[in-house]
C-alpha cells in the first residue's frame, strides 16, 4: 500500500537528530541484543567468580599509647630521655630484624603455601609487607600551646594481615608483646648502663682521692721540724693507726670496697717507705703539700657532684625498674577481626557489572553505527534526491513474528536469571538482614 508522506520537517532534521530519541535505543537493543548480551554475559561472569574466589585478606591491629612519667619530672628526673618517635623507631627497627621475623614466622607457619616456591629472604619481605607499625600523630592541646611547630607521637598503631583472621589476631599479638618488651628491656638496659658507669667514675675519684690522702700524709710525716730530724716513731704510730682502723672496717665492709683498698694502699706505702730518712726542712716541702691540698680539693668536689649524678641515676633506674617512668601501654589490644580489609566485594561486583554494561552497550552502538543498512528516511537523503513523493511500510512475516516471540521469551528467562544471580550474590556476599538492620539502626552505614 502505497502512502503519501510529508517530508519537510525531515527534510531540515539534523542528521544524528534519531540519536536523542529512546525509540531508537529500544530498535537498537531488539536488533543488537546478541552483541550486548555475549559480553554482558562473560564480563559480568568473569567479574563475579574473580570476586568470590579472590582470598580475603584480614587486619588484626592494636593500638599502643605512649604513657608519660607517673611521677613529676620536678622530684625524680628520668635517666633516658629519649624522644618517642624516635624510641617507636628504634623499636620498630630490632623487631623487623631477620632474626626476629623468621622466628615468627616458623613459630605461627606463616604462609604454608609459599615456603616452597619461596626463598627465606622473600619470606622476609612478604611478612614486613604484611606487618603495620603506623604512628598516629596527634598532639594533645598543651602540646600545641607550648610548641606548634613539634608533632609529638603519642598514639601508633600496630597490626598484621594474614588470609586466616585466627592467626592475624595471634601474630598482632606477639608483635605488640615484643614491641613492649622490647621498649622494657631497652630502657631498663640504658638505665642500668648509666648507673654503672657513674659508679665507676664515683669508684675511681674515690680510689684517688684515698692515694691523694695517702699521699698528704706522707708528706706531713716525712716533713721535720726546721733542722730537726724526724722521729722514728711517727711512721710507725701511723701504720699502727691504719692498721687498727682497717681492722675495724673490715668488720662493716668487704676487701674490695674503695675504703678498705685505699687502706691497704696507705699501709704498704708506708711500709714500703720506711725506714724514714731525716729530711731538712726547705722551700720545696711546703709548696708540695699545698698542691696536694689544692687537687684533693679539686677531687673532692668533683666526687661530690659525681656522688649526687650516681644518686639520681639510682632513682631513675628504680624509676624504669618498676615502670613508673614514660612507658608503653596497650591501649587497644588486638582482637579477632570479623571482616576483611580487602577485597570490597560489593564494590567489585559493582563495578565489574558497570564495566559489563560498557562493554556490551559500546560494542552494540558501534556495530549499529558502522552498519550501512537504510532504516529511516534521513538515511535515503544522502544517497537519492530528498524529494521523495512515497514510501513503502514494513511488512512483517511470519517468521519474524517467530522470531520477536522466541526473542521476548528469551528477555523473560534472562530476567529471571539475573533475578536469581542477584538473589545467591546477595546471600553468598552480603551479611544477613538482621545484621544489616542493626547497623543501620546504630548508624554504621553514616
Amino acid at each position: 500500500m502505497l502512502q503519501k508522506l510529508n517530508f519537510d520537517d525531515e527534510i531540515f532534521e539534523p542528521d544524528r537528530s534519531h540519536l536523542l530519541r529512546p525509540a531508537f535505543y529500544w530498535e537498537l537493543i531488539k536488533r543488537r541484543w546478541l552483541y550486548f548480551f555475549l559480553p554482558f554475559i562473560v564480563i559480568a561472569s568473569g567479574g563475579a567468580a574473580i570476586t568470590y574466589l579472590w582470598p580475603a585478606i584480614y587486619l588484626s591491629e592494636g593500638k599502643i599509647l605512649v604513657q608519660s612519667q607517673q611521677i613529676p619530672t620536678e622530684l625524680v628526673r628520668p635517666t633516658v630521655t629519649n624522644a618517642a618517635q624516635e624510641r617507636i623507631q628504634v623499636i620498630e627497627q630490632r623487631t623487623m630484624t631477620r632474626d626476629n621475623l623468621v622466628a615468627m614466622i616458623d613459630k605461627f607457619q606463616l604462609f604454608p603455601d609459599k615456603r616452597t616456591l619461596m626463598s627465606v629472604t622473600q619470606l622476609v619481605e612478604l611478612m614486613k609487607k604484611s606487618t603495620k607499625i603506623e604512628p598516629i600523630a596527634q598532639p594533645l592541646a598543651f602540646a600545641r600551646s607550648s610548641s606548634r611547630d613539634v608533632n609529638p607521637t603519642i598514639v601508633f598503631t600496630v597490626g598484621f594481615e594474614y588470609p586466616d583472621p585466627q592467626t592475624a589476631s595471634r601474630v598482632a599479638n606477639e608483635l605488640v608483646t615484643r614491641i613492649l618488651n622490647e621498649d622494657l628491656r631497652d630502657r631498663t638496659s640504658r638505665a642500668t648502663d648509666t648507673t654503672k658507669f657513674l659508679a665507676r667514675e664515683v669508684q675511681k675519684l674515690q680510689v684517688d682521692s684515698a692515694a691523694i690522702d695517702a699521699k698528704i700524709e706522707q708528706a706531713k710525716a716525712s716533713q721535720p721540724r726546721p733542722n730537726t730530724p724526724v722521729s722514728p716513731d711517727q711512721p710507725v704510730t701511723q701504720l699502727s693507726q691504719l692498721k687498727a682502723e682497717l681492722i675495724q672496717k673490715s668488720a662493716l665492709y668487704s676487701d674490695k670496697h674503695p675504703t678498705m683498698q685505699a687502706l691497704k694502699r696507705q699501709i704498704a706505702a708506708i711500709e714500703k717507705a720506711a725506714p724514714l730518712p731525716v729530711v731538712q726542712a726547705g722551700p720545696e716541702a711546703p709548696v708540695g703539700l699545698d698542691a696536694l691540698e689544692t687537687q684533693q680539693t679539686s677531687i673532692q668536689k668533683n666526687l661530690e657532684v659525681a656522688s649526687a649524678k650516681l644518686a639520681a641515676a639510682r632513682q631513675g633506674e628504680t624509676l624504669e625498674r618498676d615502670q613508673q617512668s614514660e612507658k608503653l601501654e596497650v591501649i587497644e589490644q588486638p582482637t579477632f577481626p570479623q571482616e576483611p580489609i580487602r577485597p570490597n566485594r560489593p564494590k567489585l561486583a559493582g563495578l565489574s557489572l558497570l564495566l559489563a554494561l560498557a562493554v556490551g552497550g559500546g560494542l552494540a552502538f558501534l556495530v549499529e553505527v558502522t552498519d550501512k543498512a537504510i532504516r529511516r528516511s534521513g538515511d535515503i537523503f544522502g544517497l537519492v534526491d530528498s524529494q521523495l513523493v512515497v514510501s513503502i511500510p514494513y511488512i512483517t512475516t511470519r517468521a519474524e513474528l517467530r522470531r520477536r516471540k522466541h526473542w521476548i521469551l528469551f528477555m523473560i528467562i534472562g530476567f529471571v536469571l539475573m533475578v536469581v544471580l542477584a538473589a545467591v550474590a546477595a546471600y553468598l556476599f552480603l551479611p544477613p538482614w538482621d545484621l544489616i538492620i542493626a547497623k543501620a539502626r546504630v548508624g554504621l552505614f553514616r
